[in-house]
């Protein structure tokens, strides 16, 4: 099927899905989308509106949304409620072209699911494959537009950004002076939240409006009993994460600006007496240098939330301070997964807060304790479920989940827990080995434990398949995202090709590593590339001169210098942005 015919073809091969111009399909998506952002970040709503309708209409943008549901999500062979849950190219190229005339959405098929670390499950409404396309389409156009509107501190559920920058955010406020601290998770937010509010609030085309409320009206298929869906935006959906940022949107900034900057208070000017709001989805912490601030937050944070539909959840409100207690409670407190606490220490090891003053205090976030033994318990019973399975088995399930869990406490203080856990998971391990061969001697540990990286008490099996230990983590600290509503969308390569190093806004993967290798600079010019730059990659040793494809071989340059090094070396180009 050619992409000029923009129809359907009924003789359509896999083939010819799979060589569709991925790469200039996705550039153009993003221009539309850069273009959607900026406009709303100068306040042209209008024409943010204006190239909404357009993107909508485009049919890259409805090839790369059923390429996102089909292929790229986790979800992407899950079944709604029609029992569709995997396409051929000739479904996929028939999707795209239905999304010109989406229909009326249909209803959610509920599943349960059970939360990590609880006997307890949550529910997700699943949409069908063609309702999921539909958002994601509709999704490719609201995200830019709101990206430029959203608060700087508010993390969840957005591209760029990460819980590591929710924990760098806290650290920043938290460095240099103990907190005051409302730790709140806002109860059953995604079920809760009033669809008159939300729509009232949205500020879009009209066919998005309509598709918005149609998926948020159309009710869910349990076990065969259909349930009307009165409030919330149920989890499962494309879009439910990205509507329920809509509904918060305004909550950190209405409520901080209600405090003066400084105030005085028995004749002693308070700097900094506004709090801080980190939130990441409907979880959030208020920071701040007093207790009556916290307080007073916390009654216009309940005011705020009441229109949305929602409220503080009592049992997981928890009011405390960072370095002594507070209000009956332990300092610090757990968010993200992190402990995040001040803890006494000797003067000489103190906060420095300025020119020869030093407090006796140091801020340490470290992995939660919940989280740990979450973490062993996970550990524990993989090793349970495998008692009578080859060691290299057992190896290959453990090795993943100790991966993934160092990484994500990498950029905090972990090396204690990482050795502690290390040792945990060795006594589990040689109890593994005691249920399978008897009393433990040197002998038979041998058969399981043998040299290698961990001296010679690495668990390794005989076909060289080994452990991977917490502690060969390294910890290096996570750099925050830079402050204000910097996004994606923006258009800055250099910026996000150190942040995203798998593509990002619709530059292939090839030149955002280029750009990260040469430090956002050209090689020719020595100019830092720009939004607004048109980039070749270039042969630094030519073709017709012997030189290669490879990536030792390749630069990126402007198109304008490109230009003039090729009228003197006759370098080629195979690819551009």
């Amino acid at each position: 099927m050619s992409i000029a015919s923009k129809g359907f073809n009924p003789e359509t091969k896999n083939n010819e899905w799979r060589n569709l111009p991925w790469g200039k399909i996705q550039r153009k998506v993003a221009k539309l989308q850069k273009a959607i952002y900026q406009a709303t970040s100068r306040g042209n709503k209008a024409k943010a509106r204006r190239w909404q309708r357009l993107l909508n209409k485009s049919y890259y943008a409805r090839l790369l949304a059923v390429r996102q549901v089909s292929q790229d999500n986790q979800g992407k062979k899950t079944a709604g409620v029609d029992g569709v849950k995997s396409l051929n190219a000739k479904d996929r190229f028939r999707l795209a072209d239905q999304l010109r005339h989406p229909g009326k959405a249909k209803s959610l098929r509920r599943v349960w699911i059970p939360k990590p670390g609880r006997d307890e499950k949550r529910p997700l409404g699943i949409p069908t494959l063609h309702d999921r396309a539909l958002q994601a389409l509709v999704k490719l156009g609201l995200e830019p537009y709101w990206e430029a509107l959203f608060e700087a501190d508010s993390y969840g559920f957005r591209p760029g950004r990460s819980a590591h920058d929710a924990i760098g955010a806290i650290w920043n406020k938290s460095r240099y002076k103990p907190q005051y601290v409302l730790d709140a998770d806002i109860a059953t937010c995604f079920d809760q939240i009033n669809h008159d509010y939300l729509l009232s609030k949205l500020d879009c085309p009209s066919r998005y409006k309509r598709s918005i409320k149609q998926w948020l009206k159309a009710g869910v298929m349990d076990s065969g009993e259909f349930k009307a869906t009165e409030a919330g935006t149920p989890q499962g959906g494309v879009i439910s994460p990205l509507l329920a940022n809509i509904a918060l949107q305004g909550m950190i900034d209405s409520v901080v600006n209600s405090f003066p900057n400084s105030r005085t208070i028995d004749g002693k000017l308070n700097r900094y007496y506004r709090p801080k709001i980190i939130r990441y989805a409907d979880d959030f912490v208020v920071l701040a240098n007093r207790p009556e601030v916290i307080l007073e937050a916390q009654q216009l944070l309940k005011e705020w939330l009441k229109p949305v539909g929602l409220q503080l959840k009592p049992e997981k409100t928890r009011l405390c301070n960072t370095l002594s207690e507070w209000n009956g409670e332990e300092p610090g407190f757990d968010f993200l997964g992190f402990n995040i606490r001040h803890y006494p220490v000797s003067i000489h090891k103190g906060i420095k807060t300025g020119p020869g003053g030093v407090k006796p205090y140091q801020i340490n976030i470290k992995p939660a304790p919940k989280a740990i033994k979450r973490h062993y318990d996970a550990c524990k019973e993989v090793i349970k479920q495998h008692k009578t399975a080859p060691q290299a088995v057992l190896i290959q399930k453990l090795n993943p989940i100790i991966r993934g869990w160092s990484q994500y406490y990498s950029t905090v203080v972990s090396k204690e827990t990482f050795s502690k856990l290390d040792h945990m998971i060795w006594m589990a391990l040689r109890a593994w080995t005691v249920s399978r061969c008897g009393r433990a001697s040197y002998g038979k540990l041998q058969n399981y434990f043998r040299p290698g990286v961990n001296s010679k008490w690495t668990f390794k099996a005989k076909k060289g398949l080994r452990l991977t230990k917490h502690t060969e983590t390294p910890i290096v600290r996570h750099v925050k995202i830079r402050g204000g509503n910097t996004s994606p969308f923006n258009g800055d390569w250099a910026y996000w090709s150190k942040r995203m190093s798998n593509g990002f806004g619709g530059i292939p993967t090839k030149i955002s590593k280029l750009i990260k290798r040469q430090k956002g600079r050209c090689n020719h010019c020595g100019q830092h590339f720009t939004s607004e730059d048109l980039v070749e990659i270039d042969h630094i040793q030519p073709k017709s001169r012997g030189g290669s494809d490879t990536y030792s071989n390749l630069q990126l340059l402007h198109r304008h210098c490109h230009d003039v090094k090729t009228r003197f070396d006759g370098s080629s180009t195979h690819d551009k942005g």
